[in-house]
């Protein structure tokens, strides 16, 4: 396994992303999804040749990343991958000069409510349009 950086027009990108945005239908409903920024950084985990992960880190502020459009295929979970995503989104917020990095997730995802914790993320006051959305989880970490 490895992760490496894909532009937006990535087909197999273009796939983990329609999927994690199904995913997220049939947890949510339809709601919509949040937009990501022009200029994010998107991240591809590879297993055996073959795309099976992906996450996005954008600017949050000008010292501080947020995490985007984590997922991994039902299939690979449980190996990691997830985490080692999230490990390279960490660096490259370092890479960038970012102080720490901020997330959202919803109650109805437990496991990535187990791994942020895990990794060292901290529960914080919901912000922008997550405010009044009482499912949502707001993290964040500082860098190192």
């Amino acid at each position: 396994m490895y992760v490496e950086q894909r532009e937006l027009d990535d087909p197999e990108l273009d796939d983990l992303l329609g999927a994690a945005f199904a995913e997220l239908v049939t947890r949510y409903g339809a709601e919509g999804r949040s937009q990501v920024q022009p200029g994010a950084t998107y991240l591809v985990a590879v297993v055996e040749g073959q795309a099976v992960g992906c996450a996005a880190l954008q600017a949050a502020t000008e010292d501080s990343g947020e995490v985007k459009r984590m997922y991994v295929r039902p299939a690979y979970r449980g190996r990691g991958l997830a985490r080692a995503l999230l490990k390279a989104l960490e660096q490259t917020g370092r890479d960038r000069g970012y102080r720490s990095i901020r997330l959202t997730t919803g109650n109805r995802q437990p496991e990535a409510i187990a791994l942020y914790e895990s990794s060292g993320y901290a529960e914080t006051p919901r912000y922008g349009k997550y405010v009044d959305q009482l499912w949502t989880h707001c993290y964040s970490k500082a860098l190192s």
